[in-house]
């Protein structure tokens, strides 16, 4: 199941752990992306937190925590490579993993189409 925030960061759930990252219409109001700051493994988010931060040549972003949880996973390619998030943001630039604490927080979240309505809104 793949969700979206208003925030423009989506969540992909598999079991009670969710990979997290930003939109394509993130990463293309942000411009190319020189440097992603990813949380450290172990820490504990509420929904809404900021959890990151992405730098582009235009601006920085946070990233905010999509759902309330603890983060098990973060992607050192994407650090390395932080074009990653522009070339393949719902694939190989993914951010972060987390083990979901509240599953009923996903309630809250935008399906595929209600996102594409708000981002073309945005």
């Amino acid at each position: 199941m793949l969700k979206y925030t208003e925030d423009h960061e989506w969540i992909q759930l598999d079991g009670d752990t969710a990979t997290v990252g930003i939109t394509t219409h993130a990463q293309d109001a942000l411009g190319d992306v020189v440097f992603v700051d990813l949380p450290a493994v172990g820490s504990t988010f509420a929904q809404k937190d900021v959890a990151g931060v992405v730098e582009s040549v235009k601006a920085a972003a946070d990233v905010f925590m999509p759902i309330s949880g603890e983060v098990t996973e973060v992607n050192e390619a994407l650090r390395d490579n932080p074009s990653l998030a522009n070339s393949d943001p719902l694939g190989a630039g993914w951010f972060f993993k987390v083990k979901l604490s509240d599953k009923s927080q996903l309630d809250a979240l935008l399906d595929e189409s209600a996102y594409a309505q708000f981002a073309k809104d945005a």
